[in-house]
């Protein structure tokens, strides 16, 4: 039932990816002068990576696969030891190589059978190839889009939470043994799970305010992760023993039954209208406090509501502020220039509430910070 799931998000990942490839590009794509002819996929690279290496354009990279449907007809599926035939003429990655086809790994598909080079198929002396059977070992992993490692832990728990969304949510009420703090193996009592049959639970406790910074308005509330817990006995009340804590649990701490996880495209793709929004916060940072580098999180003050999609990427702006012009008088309203957003980098969009997004930064030129800005890029 797993390995069915698994196969049917990849599928629906390529299909997405399929979309991707029949837009027409914005821009012409370019391949980096110092990138070489042929690149051999090692273990640890990413689609996102390989493109971010050799292309102006990393994001881009579902429209840089030639996708060889004679011999590997899903992109998602290419392993470690494949060969990448760069081809500056016609802006394309090509799977394969002249010298070197590309091998049959678990999932890709044989290659059909060919004639030999410079015959025609039937003529004397040509040499007819049939299918051909390479085992490869079960252990050997697939190339994935994105680091997935990096967004999987967030893609079930609910990062925001209304204003009064954990108010009426089960309650830790009491802890075993009068403890004040709780740590994994430790047993609590909670109010309000009554009849639920859901066993596992996440422990919560309400964070920092999401604040849009163009309207002052609060959008929600960062729900900060606690820990995991199993119900052991229903009741009113009744009792869980935690199974995981990242930060000590104690009373008055919210549960929110664990549910299960959202599967996520990991084909990125630009939105298909405008969209322009600002950063609110680095999860897990204080208030507007901090910077962010790649592979951390934050959110964004557009959601389902503004067209935002899980798998949309956006460009990052560091926001641009004002500086005097010297030759100007001081009091000279137009001695006040305000200075252009300038790039920082990408950042990956994978999971998407009504007005609030979160997105893993990709690749950064410069540290990106709250209020600063997001884009189609």
């Amino acid at each position: 039932m797993v390995q069915q799931v698994r196969k049917s998000i990849i599928a629906l990942a390529f299909l997405l990816s399929g979309a991707a490839l029949g837009q027409a590009p914005s821009a012409p794509l370019t391949i980096k002068p110092d990138a070489p002819d042929r690149y051999t996929v090692v273990p640890g690279d990413t689609l996102w990576g390989i493109s971010q290496r050799y292309t102006d354009s990393p994001w881009r990279w579902p429209e840089l696969w030639n996708l060889n449907r004679e011999q590997i007809r899903n992109p998602h599926l290419i392993y470690p030891g494949y060969v990448i035939v760069l081809d500056r003429e016609r802006g394309q990655l090509t799977i394969g190589g002249a010298d070197r086809p590309a091998p049959t790994a678990p999932g890709a598909d044989t290659p059909p059978a060919a004639a030999t080079p410079g015959s025609a198929a039937g003529a004397p002396g040509a040499v007819k190839i049939g299918p051909r059977v390479r085992a490869e070992s079960l252990a050997k992993q697939e190339i994935p889009s994105i680091p997935s490692s990096a967004i999987e832990p967030f893609l079930s728990r609910p990062l925001v939470i209304e204003p009064d969304g954990l108010e009426k949510g089960p309650t830790i009420i009491a802890t075993q043994s009068d403890r004040v703090l709780l740590a994994a193996g430790n047993s609590a009592y909670v109010r309000g799970i009554g009849k639920s049959k859901d066993d596992v639970w996440y422990v919560y406790r309400k964070g920092n305010p999401l604040v849009d910074p163009d309207t002052n308005q609060t959008l929600g509330y960062e729900a900060v992760y606690l820990g995991t817990a199993q119900l052991t006995r229903p009741g009113e009340p009744a009792t869980v023993t935690l199974t995981e804590t990242v930060v000590e649990v104690g009373a008055g701490d919210k549960l929110v039954a664990a549910g299960r996880p959202q599967s996520v495209n990991y084909a990125p793709r630009a939105p298909s209208s405008q969209i322009k929004g600002r950063v609110m916060a680095i999860y897990g940072g204080v208030g507007k406090v901090g910077e962010a580098g790649p592979q951390q999180i934050i959110s964004i003050n557009r959601g389902k509501a503004d067209g935002l999609e899980v798998g949309h990427v956006l460009a990052l702006y560091n926001l641009g502020g004002t500086v005097r012009d010297t030759t100007k008088r001081q009091d000279d309203p137009a001695a006040r220039i305000q200075l252009p957003d300038e790039r920082a980098g990408l950042a990956f969009v994978f999971r998407v509430f009504d007005r609030v997004s979160y997105a893993l930064i990709m690749q950064v030129t410069r540290p990106v910070a709250a209020l600063d800005v997001v884009q189609t890029p």
